[in-house]
């Protein structure tokens, strides 16, 4: 049974067949354009380099003229060489923006934690005046001792002044204080020596 044909809609635009390109992982190129442009910047390829472009000259200029590919003036050397560039420059460029990339996210995670570290250090030194306020407040060692021996120089004293007391309660009692109190009609108040 044959497909019915859907009729064209003037309503709608037509469908466009577009070409596909080809797809490719932009962190997988990315990686090798930094590989490529890493191998570059090295020792080992300006060495490479220099070696094949000598043996290009010599072989251009030693070798039979039949043999030759490349006459004097280079000119396919030099296309070559142009090649390298145009697609090194490139290559670095992708590189160098990449680093960029990378450089920019430390950057930022960087600044993220020393903006924690400046919080967490300014919540440290709040607790800290905070602790010393509290220590103020706070009795220490050397407070408590002072008072102690204050409270047991007073308590001497009182001790002192209860012993001057009953000695002198006893020596009122041994003197008679009884019939002195009679002979002056009523009790005088005595301080805690004993005087009237």
């Amino acid at each position: 049974m044959a497909e019915p044909r859907r009729a064209q809609r003037l309503d709608q635009p037509r469908e466009r067949h577009r070409i596909s390109m080809p797809r490719f992982d932009p962190e997988a190129f990315g990686a090798w354009s930094e590989g490529i442009a890493r191998f570059m910047g090295t020792a080992k390829f300006l060495v490479y380099m220099t070696v094949v472009i000598l043996l290009w000259i010599a072989w251009n200029v030693l070798a039979p003229p039949a043999l030759r590919f490349d006459p004097y003036t280079f000119t396919f050397l030099t296309l070559v060489l142009s090649l390298q560039a145009s697609y090194a420059a490139p290559l670095i460029l992708l590189a160098q923006n990449r680093q960029a990339d990378r450089d920019r996210v430390a950057l930022e995670e960087d600044r993220r934690r020393a903006e924690m570290q400046k919080a967490d250090t300014e919540y440290l030194s709040r607790e800290i005046a905070s602790l010393r306020i509290a220590m103020g407040e706070v009795a220490t060692r050397d407070f408590l001792r002072s008072e102690l021996g204050r409270l047991a120089e007073e308590l001497d004293e009182q001790a002192q002044r209860r012993q001057r007391l009953e000695r002198i309660q006893q020596q009122r009692e041994m003197r008679g204080a009884a019939p002195r109190a009679a002979r002056n009609g009523f009790d005088e108040p005595y301080d805690e020596l004993g005087n009237p």
